[in-house]
């Protein structure tokens, strides 16, 4: 559902010097958004930032979603267990190097508890499917546990188990064994050692019992109870619907100037809102944009190639090869890099990129990439350093090129400027000073 909206453009601009009624959407309102119990809440923050989580005990939730970097991780490509530091600073520890990195970009949390948002992960991997007993299909398939109750919980699931994120190399602890002997659900599963982990510190015990949901005295804790909690805590801290385009939305202001005549672009002649529409910007859907493949790529552990075929990895439908989920543009100005890759660290960049993506994608500077030195692994290049891989990933685009000139290109990141909520970028309710588990936040 969209209304018009007249803007007033008060810098002469190509698209016009007038008045001009823009589609905007309806404004974010709370009938959007899932009831939040504050208890779980508050007890949600404290297991997002607690390495307990995590095989090592060394990487949380927030290592790699942090606010300093708009809820990503500052890199193109995360390095999870066996790294130490945040953002560019991040480093291998020699005694402990990770087997490869984190072969996507790690994505923002703003909004994504929004019930809009029905399936997760730059492939949809995890999506809500009414007709599966838990309510959602996932990598699990029938492996997968009735109990949680939100989308963004179901996803939760997925760092603990890789190796790459959270859990560590195959054999160096209990949770990574359990991983690499397929053992996730049900008694001694990956789950179940992580819940019994947390069950056995007293502040986490007694916040759970006093949830009232029979924890600690009709049945024990269990893992979809960390991760509906952490949920709970992500849709409170991040939700995203206080930036000045909001205002915009609810009548209370109105664009001028260069984020006026962007907001004229992205709306009209540059065809932005053609997939990032409606409130939270995006459509929700997959589309093939030649975005540049670095790093590992999403090949099993015994095949050699780099590629990232994007949602036909899900579906198997060659319709989808190379395509990915459009993402929601909330404070996108401060989650660089870009992409499912994070090829791009800097947006003009991207923005000129994806207006020609296969000319883009010949031209792609590797510069561009934000990837720490992590040694003896497969080179971060091997996709773009081949002319077959590079072909496919350009054939697969079927949208037509769009001319941005450099004053286009500032116009829309001025009025993606507008899309920063001050609010959701600092959090609600912030790092906590400790965890239960006494162990160190990443700060």
């Amino acid at each position: 559902m969209t209304r018009n909206i007249l803007f007033p453009l008060l810098i002469a601009w190509p698209l016009s010097t007038a008045a001009q009624t823009l589609p905007l959407p309806d404004p974010v309102t709370d009938a959007d958004f899932p009831p939040l119990n504050m208890d779980e809440v508050r007890l949600g923050r404290l297991l997002f930032w607690d390495p307990i989580l995590s095989g090592s005990r060394e990487v949380s939730c927030g290592t790699c979603h942090h606010p300093r970097f708009g809820t990503s991780d500052g890199l193109s490509l995360g390095l999870g267990d066996g790294a130490r530091g945040l953002g560019d600073d991040r480093r291998v520890v020699p005694e402990n190097l990770p087997e490869q990195r984190i072969p996507r970009n790690s994505p923002a949390l703003f909004n994504l508890a929004a019930h809009e948002f029905t399936a997760l992960f730059h492939d949809g991997r995890a999506e809500v499917d009414p007709t599966r007993p838990s309510g959602f299909r996932t990598p699990l398939e029938d492996q997968m546990v009735v109990g949680f109750t939100s989308l963004l919980s179901a996803q939760n699931m997925f760092p603990v188990l890789s190796n790459d994120e959270m859990a560590g190399h195959y054999e160096e602890n209990e949770i990574s064994v359990a991983v690499r002997q397929g053992l996730i659900t049900g008694p001694g599963g990956a789950w179940d050692r992580i819940a019994q982990r947390v069950a056995a510190i007293p502040d986490y015990a007694e916040a759970f019992a006093a949830l009232d949901q029979g924890i600690g005295r009709d049945r024990p804790l269990a893992f979809t109870d960390i991760s509906n909690a952490i949920a709970a805590f992500v849709a409170f801290e991040w939700r995203s619907d206080s930036a000045p385009f909001d205002a915009v939305l609810r009548g209370q202001t109105v664009l001028e100037g260069e984020a006026a005549a962007g907001a004229g672009l992205f709306y009209g002649t540059a065809g932005c809102s053609t997939c990032h529409s409606g409130k939270f910007l995006t459509d929700q859907k997959f589309h093939a944009m030649a975005e540049p493949q670095i790093g590992p790529g999403k090949a099993e552990r015994f095949e050699r190639h780099s590629r990232d075929i994007g949602r036909m990895r899900v579906t198997n439908d060659p319709a989808d090869a190379y395509a990915f989920r459009t993402p929601s543009l909330r404070n996108v100005t401060l989650t660089a890099p870009y992409g499912h890759a994070g090829a791009h660290r800097d947006l003009e960049a991207f923005l000129a990129y994806h207006a020609d993506p296969v000319a883009g994608l010949a031209a792609y500077d590797l510069a561009q990439a934000v990837l720490p030195d992590l040694p003896g692994t497969k080179p971060d290049f091997a996709v773009l350093e081949n002319a077959d891989e590079r072909a496919a990933i350009a054939a697969a685009v079927k949208v037509p090129p769009v001319i941005l000139t450099a004053q286009d290109r500032a116009a829309l990141i001025a009025f993606l400027k507008t899309l920063e909520d001050p609010v959701a970028i600092s959090g609600r309710l912030g790092i906590p000073e400790a965890v239960p588990s006494g162990l160190p936040v990443d700060r």
